[in-house]
């Protein structure tokens, strides 16, 4: 399986520090390395680059460059993988809440690059899939209401038994080439027009 290369944004101010972990990527056979030693206007940036997997190197990270990184790893949904030099629980614990993929103290070594990129990308997709699966249980639970409701009301304006009205409301999609779940909302919506005590 070939591997498409991936395009990396490095983010450190400290130029030394940035050349380690750029030269720990390109070992790595990372040729699309972008560095950015200012973080005024890292959003813009990030927009225009586009990339895959983004490190931050934060040598001395004070409160508020820490919460303005973690702001960000919110927003960008890519792996990030962050480098510290020191650190506390707190800041631990807000890295992972704002779903930072690697965060990594006092490890900023070149051989070391690499296996925490991979780490990170790993993370990521797998926290995003877990994410993925807990929305569409979450749709799925949200149907099932929407159709129970819509059952009920078919059952009690029709007179049709539970088995009757959900082959209605499945007949009804077919015929019109909707989901079941649509169906059912159309109707529990309209029920709630004709009788508020629907709603």
């Amino acid at each position: 399986m070939i591997r498409k290369s991936l395009t990396v944004l490095v983010i450190d101010e400290n130029h030394i520090r940035a050349s380690i972990i750029e030269a720990g990527l390109r070992e790595a056979g990372h040729e699309q390395v972008t560095v950015v030693h200012d973080v005024a206007g890292i959003a813009r940036r990030i927009a225009e680059i586009e990339p895959d997997v983004i490190v931050i190197d934060l040598e001395n990270p004070n409160r508020d460059m820490l919460e303005n990184m973690f702001q960000l790893s919110r927003v960008v949904k890519r792996p990030i993988a962050m480098f510290v030099d020191r650190s506390d629980q707190a800041s631990i614990e807000a890295a992972v809440e704002a779903g930072v993929s690697a965060y990594v103290v006092d490890g900023l070594r070149q051989e070391r690059v690499k296996p925490i990129l991979d780490m990170a990308i790993s993370r990521f997709n797998a926290f995003s899939r877990m994410a993925r699966e807990l929305e569409e249980a979450r749709g799925e639970l949200e149907d099932r209401k929407v159709i129970d409701r819509a059952k009920g009301i078919l059952m009690r304006s029709r007179g049709l038994s539970e088995d009757a009205a959900y082959a209605l409301l499945r007949k009804t999609a077919m015929n019109q080439n909707r989901k079941i779940s649509e169906i059912a909302q159309s109707l529990v919506t309209a029920a709630g027009l004709l009788d508020p005590g629907e709603s």
